[in-house]
């Protein structure tokens, strides 16, 4: 049986999605999940967050085209049961690379082979409706998609939602998760009440800690802090989506 493989997407950066995606993989691994933080995203964010420098080399896109083996570019990190698969500079090409190989399932069969080595794939996602995307959403069981409380970015969940509807190919639920919330604020107050069954992260300043300590928040902050009581929200959601997909 594969490992399920959760995708952290959205059409737009600065939304919270590899921050998210870097902790809910630590609750992952914290709940006894054998963890593989898969980063595609040539900004290689959630690399540098789980203490993995960042090259300029070729590897990661070599991996893609199964000239190399992705089981030989995992690393581990501090935290137990959590590995990752590193980004680099190369998957800057990564949609020209899944036109020229012109294989819908290209992301899907890497997974299925990375799937002996654990028990639960989570993928930080490159922004964009692209190839990539589309890969990615033929390849995942469940999709997370961060929504900043605001028109917006609420606009962009419904193009998600509009370009997987009623495509057999696409059939992973999408589960929304308010992201970088300000309860100060009326416009999110009245998002977060107009859909009250969607996780809500917070805006705290703790996540950007997360940048200088190389560290998923839960391993630093106390478990009683809001953004680490959020992520396990979300994660508690995440189970019972891939519970229900069985």
């Amino acid at each position: 049986m594969s490992a399920p493989v959760i995708a952290i997407y959205s059409l737009k950066g600065g939304v919270g999605k590899t921050t998210l995606a870097v902790n809910l993989a630590w609750v992952a691994a914290l709940s006894g999940r054998r963890t593989l933080l898969w980063d595609l995203d040539a900004q290689a964010a959630a690399t540098y967050i789980l203490g993995h420098n960042v090259g300029n080399g070729s590897k990661a896109e070599a991996t893609i085209r199964r000239s190399l083996d992705p089981a030989k570019l995992i690393v581990s990190t501090d935290t137990e049961d959590l590995n990752l698969l590193p980004a680099d500079a190369s998957l800057r090409d990564l949609d020209v690379t899944f036109r020229d190989l012109d294989k819908k399932k290209r992301l899907a069969k890497v997974a299925d082979d990375l799937s002996t080595l654990c028990d639960l794939i989570v993928i930080d996602c490159p922004p964009g409706l692209t190839d990539t995307s589309e890969q990615v959403l033929r390849a995942s069981d469940l999709v997370i998609v961060p929504v900043i409380p605001s028109p917006l970015a609420q606009r962009a969940l419904a193009t998600i939602e509009e370009h997987v509807a009623g495509r057999k190919a696409f059939d992973a639920p999408l589960l929304p998760v308010f992201s970088m919330v300000d309860r100060r604020r009326s416009l999110h107050r009245a998002a977060l009440e107009a859909a009250p069954d969607w996780p809500a992260i917070p805006m705290a300043s703790a996540f950007e800690g997360m940048t200088e300590r190389r560290a998923p928040l839960g391993a630093f902050a106390s478990p009683r802090a809001p953004g680490v009581q959020a992520v396990a929200q979300v994660w508690n959601k995440a189970e019972q989506a891939l519970s229900n997909g069985k």
